[in-house]
């Protein structure tokens, strides 16, 4: 049995490996949103100074949750087998869910999926126990009190830290303006001087509270003597940051960077390095049975872990390493800071989250709020605070999402929101504070206009909802891991593993096609970014025809489907074909707004000459895909409720039009994506032909409904049918047309 539990150990540790690697995916939003958000310096050299942070905060700290040891369970009742047993649920439970929620690019709190799937794996163990015990409760086994404290937590630091990330941001924006650099001569060694404490305070009590180094007689010298430490440095921060501004360098990088370093080194050494808590709690149990346990794996108690955790060097430097290594190679990670940094962005562009009825009913509640305490406020004081809030002015970098004043607030603001959370002893999750903490400031800098607001607050609660689905999920999948391993024996250990392995191996090649899908947009993003119109336009021409071509790969795919699928009353197939169509048009109102967007970029002479064929290829385009919508529904509602199918002789008429369109619909494409039109004059007369074709079989439909030789139900579906493809050649064949013209340096006929 010795061999086996080895085995998990090794397991275990294999497992750690990869949940530190999908943790820095995670929590990497943590400490690079605002530094990345603002440019405060190039990619690798804010990579370079997050990575020393992760790396001293990893070696620094003891490495090791207690609550793995006994925050949730207490292991004085439970035997080796049924230790071994919740800590290998916990891992296969924690490395698959954080992956899952990295490979969708949104960040979740890694603290919160580890203490809730103890609690669902010990919670699993528990009722067997007190089912086979007459002297054990829950109340014996379950430390219910931390995973209390924890959901308090979650509900506080997301109202708190949004509400004083507003206040905050709102208050240094009047001060400083959009046009900081004009305010900074007598405010920015006082505003350096506070940040800059704030962030030394917050290394001090939550960065390195936990250190090697900080032992009982420190941690008593900086709590009595924390005032006078914070004057101290507050004057000496001050000074320097004055210093400093006098000899041009920017005050507000130097923030960001500091706080940067001092968010990774706290990550590093309270959140991430406790990934390795659960595999050596693993570690110690199987050393303490195999020296006392005398072989009887369900009968030795686990008293030893009620003792505190101390953790070899070695571990913690081989962690710090890994995490170092994750940070700076892993795609993911660069995913999930996208996720936070397009969210708070100050100007309007590509939004990754649609509308959901709750966010438009917040924003017309919001609008009506505001616009009652603009009619009661002075008009001057309305002229300046205006004045403060002027966007024009904004000082943000090339290609940064806001500017450094944000980015400082964001950073000293969830720094000191933690340090105060850890004083008060609250388990305050670091991604919580530090997201909600930038949407508070975004929202402050009037970042979300009426144009974008829908959307930002869309994102927001789902990236809300993602953290409680995260426990849930956590608890609910490690309850039955649990019970699977405790009941399946090895055989369900073998199989749980390689289940792991398999959906991770799964979630890398998703997610390898979903970014090979998005490479798209790599052409929009240069496209932003360029100042030159002629760059534009040829930039802007390659985005319609792959945006364009996309388009014509659907209609052709879900035209042929929704026609193969109702001539034999497939259901499932018209449920995917109408699945399908309401992707898309959300993909076609994305497309609109974004190439609307991206035509600013271009000079008024190339607008006025080339930007009408844009438009009317985006129209015929959107009519393309309502049009299989408007083809699709009558389908699927005839077949869904079990009506006639169409007779023979219609079903033969509309079989060799449909294959004839799909093939138009094909070779459309071909050309659009190849950019050739040489031979269009063909395809419209073939389009020509087809519409002649249809109207004749709408004619002959007309004559059997006046002759009364069918079903009307069925003649009324046809005729749709009929009417609808007519209007998929016609708009196939149109944006082709001002496709032509759109991509053609000298207008076509």
């Amino acid at each position: 049995m010795e061999t086996i539990y080895l085995c998990i150990i090794i397991f275990l540790f294999v497992l750690a490996v990869f949940d530190l690697i999908v943790g820095v995916s995670n929590d990497a939003v943590n400490f690079l949103n605002s530094a990345v958000g603002a440019r405060a310096a190039s990619f690798k050299t804010i990579l370079f100074i997050a990575g020393i942070g992760i790396f001293i905060g990893a070696s620094l700290s003891n490495g090791m949750m207690d609550i793995a040891r006994h925050g949730i369970y207490q292991p004085e009742h439970f035997y080796f087998a049924e230790i071994m047993c919740i800590l290998l649920a916990v891992m296969l439970t924690d490395v698959v869910l954080l992956d899952v929620f990295n490979s969708m690019g949104m960040p979740t709190s890694t603290t919160v999926s580890l203490v809730f799937e103890l609690l669902g794996g010990t919670f699993a163990l528990s009722l067997i126990k007190v089912h086979n015990s007459d002297t054990l409760g829950l109340g014996d086994l379950i430390n219910t009190d931390k995973a209390l404290s924890v959901i308090m937590a979650i509900f506080v630091s997301v109202a708190i830290a949004f509400f004083f990330g507003m206040l905050v941001q709102w208050t240094a924006r009047v001060v400083f303006t959009f046009n900081y650099k004009k305010k900074m001569k007598y405010n920015i060694a006082l505003f350096g001087g506070i940040a800059a404490t704030s962030i030394i305070y917050f290394m001090l009590i939550k960065g390195l509270k936990d250190s090697s180094f900080m032992t009982p007689d420190n941690k008593h010298w900086i709590q009595e003597n924390t005032w006078m430490l914070i004057t101290v440095f507050f004057v000496s921060f001050t000074i320097l940051m004055q210093v400093l501004h006098w000899l041009k360098v920017n005050v507000f990088k130097v923030v960001v960077l500091m706080g940067t370093f001092a968010l990774a080194l706290a990550f590093a050494g309270n959140d991430l390095v406790n990934f390795i808590g659960v595999p050596l709690a693993g570690f110690s149990s199987f050393m303490d049975y195999t020296a006392n346990g005398a072989g009887n794996a369900n009968g030795f108690l686990m008293t030893s872990l009620l003792g505190p955790a101390k953790t070899p060097w070695y571990f913690l430097i081989g962690a710090g390493a890994i995490m170092v290594y994750a940070l700076c190679t892993s795609k993911k990670a660069h995913a999930v800071i996208k996720t936070s940094v397009d969210l708070s962005r100050q100007d309007e562009g590509e939004e990754t989250f649609g509308s959901t009825p709750i966010a438009r009913t917040v924003v017309r509640i919001s609008m009506t709020l505001a616009n009652s305490i603009c009619r009661i406020m002075p008009e001057n004081t309305k002229q300046w605070f205006n004045s403060r809030f002027r966007k024009d002015e904004a000082i943000i970098a090339d290609g940064a999402a806001f500017d450094l004043v944000r980015a400082s607030v964001n950073l000293v603001l969830a720094g000191l929101l933690i340090a105060l959370g850890t004083s008060l002893k609250l388990p305050l999750s670091t991604t919580y504070v530090t997201f909600m903490v930038a949407m508070g400031t975004s929202l402050a800098d009037r970042a979300w206009g009426r144009d974008s607001a829908v959307y930002r607050i869309t994102g927001v609660l789902s990236v809300i909802g993602g953290w409680f689905i995260t426990a849930g999920a956590a608890f609910t999948i490690c309850f039955f891991v649990a019970l699977v391993l405790h009941y399946g024996g090895n055989i369900s250990i073998i199989a749980l593993i390689a289940l792991a392995v398999f959906i991770l191996i799964r979630s890398q090649v998703m997610y390898k096609k979903r970014k090979a899908k998005t490479q798209g947009n790599e052409t929009l993003k240069q496209l932003m970014q360029t100042t030159n119109s002629e760059e534009a336009l040829q930039l802007m021409r390659k985005h319609t025809r792959e945006e364009l071509s996309r388009i014509l790969e659907y209609a052709e795919t879900n035209f042929e489907l929704t026609v193969t699928s109702f001539l034999h009353e497939n259901l499932r197939g018209l449920r995917r074909a109408m699945g399908s169509t309401k992707f898309e048009k959300q993909l076609i109102k994305q497309m609109k707004r974004t190439g609307t967007v991206a035509m600013c970029r271009l000079d008024n002479n190339t607008v006025l000459e080339k930007g009408l064929y844009y438009y009317q290829g985006n129209d015929f385009a959107s009519e393309l895909v309502y049009s299989i919508a408007r083809l699709c529904e009558p389908c699927l509602e005839h077949i869904d409720n079990n009506f006639n199918p169409l007779d023979a002789i219609q079903k033969g008429e509309f079989c060799d039009v449909s294959e004839d369109i799909t093939y138009l619909i094909q070779q459309c494409r071909k050309k659009l994506e190849s950019n050739e039109y040489a031979n269009m004059e063909e395809e419209i007369r073939r389009a020509n032909d087809l519409n002649g074709q249809l109207s004749l079989l709408k004619r002959k439909e007309l004559q059997r409904i006046q002759s009364q030789s069918g079903s009307i139900r069925v003649s009324m579906v046809y005729l749709t049918m009929v009417q609808e493809a007519q209007n998929v050649v016609t708009y196939t064949i149109n944006l082709m047309k001002v496709s032509r013209k759109f991509q053609m340096e000298n207008e076509m006929p």
